[in-house]
């Protein structure tokens, strides 16, 4: 392990943190398993332990070891076992910013040659494919040609103003492809100037984050940045939160970003989207990446108070203290189990509150919570916000 994988900022952090166990009591790994290992005021005690051991100084004064092969093995399973949602970092009264820190401490124990192996599978992908999933790139915008009307170009331009980068769950996922048939529906209807990268759009680099992989992105960054300048776009939207997030932390600050429901949000004020009534009752899901992530947390829900006839009732925890969905930090790879157990709670939560449909704004989400209710035959309808709306959208009849 090397202290070069923290930033100076997180080498102090760690020292406040004052072992409340705030942490703790929100974390919805601990919540579904009783394990206090896998809390951050665990990761944080031993994290310092691991740190001062190194220090030479203190070796020499204090006659602490550098941790075993096994030792490091057994703490990069209770790390890797984190959906990154945040809620921590939330919670934390010491205000330390848990988030980052984790994907230091994951980067550190990749370069520690500590990790789970598992998740070579994702920079073997990538650079093979520039996706996650290993498929082929070329197909990366397939889903157009099951549009209602697809255009000839396939809503890939040579020129345009804005740039929808559908990320790689939402191009290859059928349960997901939904999101971006809806939306290219959307932006058609609202008369938006938009492009898909297609073949030349790149997987944004999250997974490789969230994966300790950071020393992979650099490639993936400069690419994708080529990628929308050669379309002289000078706007990037995103239905994929994790996406829209990468893009706003760690690519150069070229283009106007907007996730979807900022830009759906100024759409529908500017007057260029209409609907009819709707009758339906919906609960609002903010995902882990787009709310405690990116504090966007209003232009969901004036969306959804926009639609006529739509209702929505709050869950006992939304917006900063909402429920992860399990279905973030690469957990699904890493323990399966346990991304299906803190789905349950989520979607026992949903069923709580007798909506009509639980509605969010992320293809992982929605692919997490339908996944979960299918396998366990629980009747429930999962909605991405772009399909609310399109089902609500009144069309100009040509």
């Amino acid at each position: 392990m090397s202290q070069n994988d923290y930033t100076i900022a997180e080498i102090i952090q760690m020292e406040g943190c004052t072992n409340c166990a705030m942490c703790a009591e929100v974390c919805p790994a601990v919540s579904a398993t009783q394990d206090g290992q896998l809390s951050g005021v665990y990761r944080l005690v031993e994290l310092r332990r691991l740190m001062r051991s190194r220090a030479g100084w203190f070796r020499r004064f204090f006659g602490k070891k550098a941790p075993t092969d096994e030792e490091l093995k057994a703490f990069s399973e209770t790390v890797y076992r984190c959906t990154l949602c945040g809620r921590c970092q939330e919670s934390c009264p010491s205000g330390i910013a848990l988030r980052d820190l984790w994907l230091s401490l994951r980067q550190d124990l990749v370069h520690s040659d500590a990790y789970p192996k598992k998740v070579d599978m994702i920079r073997d992908n990538v650079a093979k494919s520039h996706n996650v999933f290993d498929e082929d790139n070329e197909e990366r915008a397939e889903w157009v040609e099951d549009l209602r009307d697809p255009p000839d170009h396939g809503h890939v331009k040579e020129k345009a103003e804005v740039v929808y980068f559908t990320g790689c769950v939402a191009a290859y996922f059928p349960l997901a492809q939904k999101i971006p048939l809806a939306l290219a529906d959307v932006l058609e209807t609202a008369g938006t100037d938009f492009t898909l990268l297609g073949e030349d759009e790149w997987c944004c680099g999250f997974p490789m984050m969230g994966a300790g992989l950071r020393d992979h992105t650099a490639e993936l960054i400069s690419h994708n940045i080529e990628a929308v300048t050669a379309k002289g776009a000078t706007k990037v939207i995103f239905a994929c939160p994790s996406c829209y997030q990468m893009w706003r932390e760690h690519y150069p600050p070229e283009f106007e970003l907007y996730h979807v429901t900022h830009y759906l949000n100024e759409l529908i004020k500017r007057g260029q989207l209409s609907f009819k009534p709707k009758d339906m009752t919906v609960t609002f899901h903010d995902p882990c990446d787009l709310g405690r992530g990116s504090r966007e947390f209003d232009a969901p829900r004036s969306i959804i108070k926009a639609l006529p006839g739509v209702k929505l009732v709050e869950m006992d925890h939304n917006r900063e203290n909402c429920l992860c969905c399990g279905g973030g930090g690469n957990l699904e790879m890493i323990d399966a189990g346990l991304s299906s157990t803190i789905a349950k709670a989520k979607i026992d939560e949903v069923l709580a509150t007798n909506a009509d449909a639980v509605v969010t704004a992320c293809q992982q989400c929605v692919r997490t919570m339908t996944t979960y209710a299918r396998r366990n035959k629980i009747k429930l309808k999962v909605l991405d916000l772009t399909q609310l709306v399109q089902r609500a959208l009144v069309r100009e009849k040509k």
